[in-house]
């Protein structure tokens, strides 16, 4: 039994389960990745979840998206996406604007500046992840991803998909 995840986290006794196992090794490696990427992002002062919005935005192009689009799209769910936006708006890399056939409905596009930073970002991030992943080799990486849309698909079926709104 790999003991690594026992080591890391300095836990005495066996995992409950593998399932259990699993499910704390995909938990601290998202947190080891997160880190990284944030430490990357630092520096051009944007998290993560920033930048997430801001290619999310990038590929929706001139039309823009409401916020709940935004929200479905975004990889990890946030609490408070209108904050979010609210910041990249005040940060000038996108802006808000009402519909001309529904007044009601607000868009969000990226602006120049956020388009500018994303493409300051690419390298950044490609080699970010290209560090990241460099002990898989391209077989290794398609097997990794391959498993991982597996367990989200059994775990969607089993508790519904990852709702954009919170619970409770």
């Amino acid at each position: 039994m790999n003991r690594r995840l026992q080591e890391e986290i300095k836990q005495t006794r066996p995992f409950a389960s593998l399932e259990q196992e699993a499910f704390l090794n995909l938990g601290r490696t998202w947190a080891v990745l997160d880190h990284g990427m944030a430490e990357a992002l630092r520096p051009h002062g944007i998290t993560p979840t920033q930048y997430n919005a801001l290619r999310i935005l990038r590929g929706a192009g001139s039309d823009g998206l409401c916020r709940n689009e935004v929200i479905e799209r975004l990889i990890a769910r946030v609490p408070d996406a209108t904050r979010l936006l609210s910041r990249l708006e005040a940060a000038g890399l996108i802006v808000r604007g009402r519909g001309k056939t529904d007044r009601r409905l607000v868009t969000h596009r990226i602006t120049e500046a956020g388009l500018r930073l994303l493409s300051e970002l690419d390298d950044v991030v490609m080699a970010q992840h290209r560090a990241q992943f460099a002990a898989l080799d391209e077989s290794r990486l398609r097997t990794l991803i391959e498993l991982l849309g597996e367990v989200r698909e059994s775990a969607e079926s089993a508790t519904g998909p990852a709702s954009p709104r919170r619970r409770g």
